[in-house]
């Protein structure tokens, strides 16, 4: 009879996560009928079926939702092993080993890999940046990164969080990139409403952590967006905004090459930037310094684009934790 490995946990814990056999086999670099065999052997294995088929999606059984609850244990554990015994091997020698940081797509993450060289002894800063923080809460847990920048995601609350120390870092409002020739771009705000009729661009639907809350916010100003173009590449993206397209962007993004970066009108679109830190490793009992670094260069960025700089000034709500940080370092 076939015993349970690793990979069939983490198939598992795939499928709850994504709620689609399709969307858990592109995750792990699966083909689907690689994934359903392994989906099969499990639930051989364990005597039931884990997952219901609905309209939806595969929702767990009763017996699944007990099966990925005691798999996300086993992973981790595994994770902080391997963690522990890296951490063991490079200070076996009196050295401290390498730190390895995670993080989507930011624009201050040169600085922040800067700040840490100052706080955490380290041999060398490796980073691994993920289109999606979903994947990149995984590496958290399993320890093949101790500490990353990820942005809060719908479904996250049903992850597991072991072993990590989780910290919201900012609200960050989402603007708009328009063509520079665009007459919305002579504004100081564009209202959404005003987009309904544009074409978008955005990442694929699966490295969009948020996308519920796009399409209800875009429901509110009464449209429903058309994301024509799915690129998750920057210059590619602009290029398609240069020429008539347009997009949601990082408030800290420059305009130029054809493009303007405006401030939607009363921040519709608000984004969560959370920083975890694994409770072992290089970075273990540094949280506050993680922190502080972080927030460090966040602020360090904001002169990027104008009009964020002024926002941050009528929205100090959003950067509190951010402002107490730097209060402390500077004291």
């Amino acid at each position: 009879m076939p015993e349970l490995e690793l990979r069939h946990l983490r198939a598992v814990c795939a499928i709850a996560d994504e709620g689609s056999l399709t969307k858990a086999a592109t995750r792990l670099g699966l083909t689907q009928p690689a994934m359903s065999a392994q989906l099969r052997t499990v639930e051989r294995i364990v005597g039931g079926q884990l997952f219901d088929r609905t309209p939806g999606g595969s929702v767990p059984t009763d017996l699944g939702k007990q099966v990925v609850g005691t798999a996300r244990l086993v992973l981790d554990e595994v994770g902080q092993l391997v963690s522990l015994a890296k951490s063991r091997s490079a200070a076996s020698d009196g050295t401290p080993g390498p730190l390895i940081v995670g993080g989507v797509p930011t624009l201050f993450f040169g600085h922040f890999v800067e700040e840490l060289r100052k706080v955490i002894p380290c041999s060398e800063i490796r980073t691994e940046i993920l289109p999606g923080a979903s994947d990149l809460l995984e590496q958290l847990v399993s320890g093949q990164v101790q500490l990353a920048v990820l942005d809060r995601f719908e479904g996250m609350e049903r992850r597991e969080f072991r072993g990590l120390e989780v910290r919201r870092l900012v609200s960050e409002p989402q603007f708009v990139a328009l063509p520079d020739w665009d007459p919305l771009g002579q504004d100081d705000e564009v209202d959404l409403a005003s987009l309904a009729d544009r074409d978008w661009v955005s990442p694929a639907d699966e490295f969009v952590g948020n996308r519920i809350q796009i399409f209800a916010v875009c429901a509110e100003a009464g449209f429903v967006p058309k994301f024509t173009h799915h690129v998750n590449e920057a210059s590619t993206a602009r290029s398609l905004v240069a020429n008539g397209a347009v997009s949601f962007a990082l408030p800290q993004s420059r305009g130029g090459d054809g493009i303007v970066i405006k401030p939607l009108k009363g921040s519709p679109l608000m984004v969560d930037l959370l920083l975890a830190t694994r409770r072992e490793g290089p970075a273990s009992g540094r949280a506050h310094d993680v922190f502080q670094a972080a927030a460090k260069a966040y602020r360090a960025v904001l002169p990027r684009n104008p009009a964020y700089a002024e926002w941050w000034e009528h929205h100090p709500e959003a950067h509190a934790e951010i402002d107490a940080a730097l209060l402390l370092a500077d004291g």
